[in-house]
């Protein structure tokens, strides 16, 4: 696995983390596409994923911690994810763990998809 795009996965899930959302941007593909993961379907482009980030943690509070970083043979990059999903009151919504299957295109995350295991 290209070292650049580990770098580059674990620069968009700590500045997730830590709620740094330029940061996070910087790492996605100007025309990226972003699974709403609580309401479905899809949003593109960066002023899109802002809005749903904004809105979402003034809901819940989530964290992301990469476990796993695996290249697939179709060239898709598997990263296993332990996600915990707080309230805004601190109790417990979701502790487990789930894939994002990532596209990568020009050096950029360019796609997300969830898998549940």
């Amino acid at each position: 696995m290209d070292h650049q795009i580990q770098n580059l996965i674990k620069k968009a899930y700590s500045a997730f983390n830590t709620r740094d959302i330029d940061t996070a941007l910087s790492t996605f593909h100007p025309d990226v596409e972003w699974p709403k993961a609580f309401e479905g379907g899809y949003i593109q482009g960066h002023e899109e994923i802002r809005k749903y980030w904004t809105r979402q943690w003034a809901e819940i509070n989530p964290n992301v911690e990469p476990v796993e970083i695996i290249e697939r043979a179709n060239g898709t990059v598997e990263v296993a994810i332990l996600q915990i999903v707080l309230d805004l009151q601190g109790n417990e919504m979701f502790n487990g763990v789930v894939k994002h299957i990532f596209v990568v295109q020009d050096g950029l995350l360019r796609r997300m998809d969830i898998e549940l295991n």
